[in-house]
């Protein structure tokens, strides 16, 4: 089990890393988190939702997404409150305080889905969640050391040295764990280093002997991450863009109060001659934009609200004057409607609110969670797309008889409006199929350098990340520390 001494001290990317490095190796690798909290999910083979970073550690390890990988994911909605997904399946909402009332009840789905990923593997590589030493928070713990403890599984301590205090952050953890906890630690390995490795040798000394732990190894910044898609909104903070210096599209990008699913966004900003840019709260939508695209929200009627209250409705209402496009996914796809309903409250109040009315549709919320991966065509072109759907409620209206996309099933899926320039999808992940994509950015500005294909590139930078733990890690003491021959 792999835990860190903070949050954003890579755990999720060195799984995803192993992940790949072990399965190089032969070996059947599952990856394992307990507890997860994101609003960026992904759609399992069962049907339910996990952490996308799981979904992505199990492309890692060439296995399908299981709800057995995250067994418990919360999805904030608001600063104080989450809704449960236990198993792949909504549970309830729940505050902050009433979660760790909850928490010692997950235990035994957090066991058993442990049991059934570690019936079909060799090796299970768990990631804890936030730090190993929030001691205020140990009772009940089902994320870090309680699980560590039920499970009876070797812990090795992440610490970032990027962020500084690595030294300290290391021995402090290993202060403030109890006794039985410091027996299940393995050792530690410092991530993201940046410069000479030899400067940090006196610093393995000190913390071997403050702790008595062995390192793994020290592991140079990655900086191929920027390739791989993002699990936390954090990662949205102050990104700069990737192409902006030779930008030909420019796509702006509502940053909503409960963004989810952001990493919708990664095939665009990854594209050659493609800004993204990220609107944060006061910033006015730039005139030049080519694309305003509105990213799915964990709570739709509030995001709209929030939209509004930022004057992003009127941006969008001269961008469309003057010709733009204009892209809604998921909750942006229902926000682009007429009308919202919420008659059973599944968001806060009963009630119906007015959408931006730039499809003829309407919306209305329940609690029937829709979790589907599906596949089909591009409605102009015919290019094939793939992608999940994961949404509560109904849309339908005039402008569902032209829909953005035909499924393999037949149905057609989301809206365009009658000059096409108005588009809304209900599918994650359309902008992830390469001829799709290029499409849709060749019909917005044609003389675009070349294209990427995106797919492939993720799975060239996890092997490339493979390679880079296999240099800089002892993998073979990690083998040892999990009761295995290196």
């Amino acid at each position: 089990m792999f835990q860190g001494t903070g949050s954003d001290v890579g755990k999720s990317l060195l799984v995803a890393g192993l992940c790949r490095a072990y399965h190089n190796r032969g070996l059947r690798v599952r990856p394992f988190k307990p507890q997860n909290m994101s609003n960026n999910a992904a759609v399992t083979v069962e049907g339910g939702e996990i952490g996308r970073a799981q979904a992505l550690q199990a492309r890692a390890a060439h296995t399908p997404p299981s709800i057995h990988l995250n067994p418990v994911l919360l999805k904030p909605e608001s600063e104080t409150g989450a809704q449960v997904v236990v198993q792949g399946k909504v549970v309830g909402t729940v505050r902050a305080g009433g979660y760790h009332a909850l928490k010692p009840t997950l235990m035994a789905a957090v066991l058993e889905s442990f049991s059934v990923v570690s019936r079909d593997a060799d090796l299970v590589l768990v990631e804890g969640a936030g730090s190993a030493a929030e001691v205020n928070l140990r009772k009940g713990d089902i994320a870090n050391f309680g699980f560590a403890e039920a499970a009876k599984v070797p812990v090795v301590l992440i610490g970032d040295v990027d962020r500084g205090g690595v030294i300290a952050s290391l021995v402090g953890t290993h202060v403030l764990l109890r006794a039985s906890e410091r027996d299940l630690l393995s050792g530690y390995i410092i991530n993201k280093f940046r410069g000479d490795p030899s400067l940090f040798d006196s610093a393995d000394d000190i913390v071997s002997e403050k702790t008595g732990l062995r390192t793994f190894g020290l592991v140079p910044f990655f900086a191929d991450a920027r390739f791989l898609p993002k699990e936390d909104a954090m990662s949205l903070d102050n990104a700069p863009p990737e192409n902006s210096a030779a930008a030909i599209i420019r796509i702006a990008v509502l940053r909503l109060s409960r963004i989810a699913n952001f990493d919708d966004l990664d095939p665009l900003a990854a594209e050659p001659g493609v800004t993204v840019d990220i609107i944060e709260a006061g910033s006015p939508v730039p005139a030049d934009a080519d694309v305003i695209l509105i990213p799915g929200s964990k709570a739709t009627i509030a995001d709209l609200a929030y939209l509004r209250g930022q004057g992003w409705d009127v941006d969008i209402a001269a961008h469309v004057r003057r010709g733009g496009l204009v892209v809604g996914l998921c909750g942006g796809y229902q926000m682009l409607g007429k009308r919202l309903s919420d008659p059973a409250g599944i968001e806060g109040a009963a009630g119906t609110v007015e959408g931006l009315g730039l499809l003829d549709v309407e919306t209305v919320l329940s609690d029937d969670k829709t979790l589907e991966t599906v596949s089909g065509r591009d409605t102009g072109r015919g290019d094939r797309v793939h992608g999940y759907e994961m949404h509560l409620g109904l849309t339908e209206g005039p402008d569902r008889s032209r829909p953005w996309l035909e499924l393999d099933d037949g149905r057609g899926e989301g809206a365009l409006s009658v000059d096409g320039r108005i588009m809304g999808s209900y599918l994650h992940g359309i902008f992830a199929a390469d001829a799709f994509r290029h499409a849709f950015l060749d019909g917005i500005r044609s003389g675009r350098g070349h294209a990427l294909a995106y797919e492939t590139r993720i799975e060239q930078t996890l092997d490339a990340l493979a390679a880079h733990l296999e240099k800089h890690l002892d993998l073979n003491a990690l083998l040892d520390a999990a009761g295995m021959p290196g």
